[in-house]
């Protein structure tokens, strides 16, 4: 159980994104996404799942290129932004978006078939990011991806003179050590050209 200290520091991050500095965020990225389809394609042919939920999915970057390869209403998204959320549910109403913290998704075990974030975990202090990443594993039946900053330690990075507001990790190995029926499948990086930022992505299938 952690402590009080911990908890107002999980606080304190949530409220941070969910507010100002997190409305800034949105307008900056709002064209960061128009690479990222051909990563999406090959994820959704490599996973073939029915139901996806994104962790932290923002104004949508990521699943407008999932949404149209699957069933009407199969497409999730979870954030603490509504200025993101508002921004998603007006260009892709078909996305059932939902305003709602990581640590405690709502939704039942195995409800999707994959859960994934990309560049979420690392928003995620020490005290969180192991809750966040056994929810994500609880609701997914079958895969887990995240793609986020790596390095071999957890590492603090200064991020717009914030403290405690970004982490580079091990996540490949985070995850397995918190669902032991977690199996890596396959791995990679993806620069910005493709859309993203320099980031490691890690795909996990359960036993």
């Amino acid at each position: 159980m952690s402590d009080s200290g911990s908890d107002e520091e999980v606080i304190r991050l949530e409220s941070l994104w969910s507010g100002e500095f997190g409305d800034a965020y949105v307008d900056r990225n709002l064209g960061a996404y128009t690479s990222r389809q051909p990563f999406w394609q090959g994820v959704i042919e490599k996973t073939s799942p029915s139901r996806v939920l994104e962790v932290g999915c923002n104004v949508g970057g990521n699943l407008r290129w999932i949404a149209p390869g699957l069933p009407a209403g199969a497409t999730y998204g979870i954030d603490v932004n509504l200025k993101g959320l508002s921004t998603l549910r007006a260009e892709f109403p078909e996305v059932n978006s939902i305003l709602g913290s990581a640590r405690e998704l709502p939704f039942k075990d195995g409800w999707f078939d994959l859960v994934f974030t990309m560049g979420v975990l690392i928003h995620q202090p020490e005290d969180s990011v192991l809750e966040v990443m056994s929810e994500m594993a609880r609701c997914s039946s079958r895969y887990v991806l995240c793609g986020e900053y790596f390095a071999a330690e957890t590492t603090e990075v200064p991020y717009r003179g914030v403290e405690g507001a970004l982490f580079k990790r091990d996540y490949g190995k985070a995850f397995v050590g918190v669902d032991p029926n977690l199996s890596l499948t396959d791995t990679g990086y993806l620069t910005a050209a493709e859309g993203f930022d320099d980031i490691t992505w890690w795909l996990f299938e359960k036993k």
